[in-house]
């Protein structure tokens, strides 16, 4: 198994008509109570404990750093401290809130979403790791609090154009949540990106309190490190716009702009299931040994 061959078959786990079949069916099982959707997704999840995970290029990912990083201990699950850590290779560490804007297509949903995270440190494994603190999307999720999540954007933006542009806009139904971003692409250039933040904190992912977590319950992503390897480094004068809401009130000072210009594939552990990895060389051996036509997807 190598690169190619990997992207190829989780391309290939997702089809599209079945992905329209889901969309269909969280209309009908959003109507029942969140413990009985949890209970039905969690029986699935114990067949289908993966789900093929395909980031579009362009995903484009805001720095913001954090001034005050006391303030973000309430909104971590049990388990977590704030944690600080480089982007590039040979940066600084700094206290980092994060904003990543991306389309996406897995073998359930299919859109656009925009995520905020917090960075912070597994206070048993050790390991640094991205909290998902809230997101907006425009198709279909599923998280504990929430259950079989609607989506709460409509007509969302999230594209980009033959100038060289990435556009976000993106704004909840109830208008309380927004992310507007311009940003050009030009000459810019591809950046070692730093391992133990792209590579480790995406083996270890949590929500955070704001979206229902507590617990701090875990989930991974199975990709040859090569995905996480480079990108594209942004001047701050390229970004043109970013206006967006803080709702958790965390503050931040926009410090760095990065985005991949490549589709990312991944496998990513269904709802309720934990892989873990806790190393480069055994994230690796996970993606080589992988065997797509014995992968029951979500």
């Amino acid at each position: 198994m190598n690169v190619l061959e990997y992207a190829k078959g989780v391309e290939r786990l997702v089809n599209p008509m079945e992905v329209g079949k889901v969309h269909y069916l969280q209309t009908k099982l959003a109507r029942l109570p969140v413990w009985i959707q949890k209970k039905l997704v969690t029986s699935t999840t114990k067949k289908a404990d993966k789900m093929p995970f395909v980031v579009e290029p362009y995903c484009t990912f805001l720095f913001y750093e954090l001034k005050n990083p006391s303030k973000i201990q309430k909104y971590l699950p049990e388990g977590f401290i704030p944690a600080k850590s480089a982007i590039f290779e040979g940066d600084r560490e700094k206290f980092y809130g994060i904003v990543t804007m991306f389309r996406v297509h897995t073998s359930v949903f299919w859109g656009s979403r925009a995520e905020l995270y917090l960075v912070a440190e597994n206070a048993k494994t050790g390991l640094l790791s991205w909290i998902i603190m809230d997101y907006l999307s425009d198709t279909i999720s599923y998280d504990d609090k929430h259950g079989l999540k609607s989506p709460d954007v409509k007509q969302s933006v999230m594209t980009t154009t033959c100038e060289g542009e990435f556009l976000c806009d993106m704004k909840t139904l109830d208008k309380k949540k927004f992310i507007n971003c311009e940003i050009d692409l030009t000459n810019t250039k591809m950046k070692p990106l730093n391992k133990r933040l792209w590579i480790e904190g995406n083996t270890s992912i949590a929500y955070g309190r704001l979206a229902g977590e507590a617990d701090g319950s875990l989930f991974s992503l199975t990709f040859f490190p090569e995905e996480m390897k480079q990108a594209l480094e942004i001047p701050l004068s390229k970004v043109r716009l970013a206006k967006i809401s803080d709702n958790a009130d965390i503050g931040g000072v926009l410090e760095r702009a990065v985005s991949f210009p490549f589709a990312q594939h991944m496998l990513s552990d269904s709802p309720g299931q934990r892989t873990h990895y806790g190393s480069e060389a055994k994230l690796r051996a996970a993606a080589k040994a992988v065997d797509f036509s014995k992968i029951k997807t979500l």
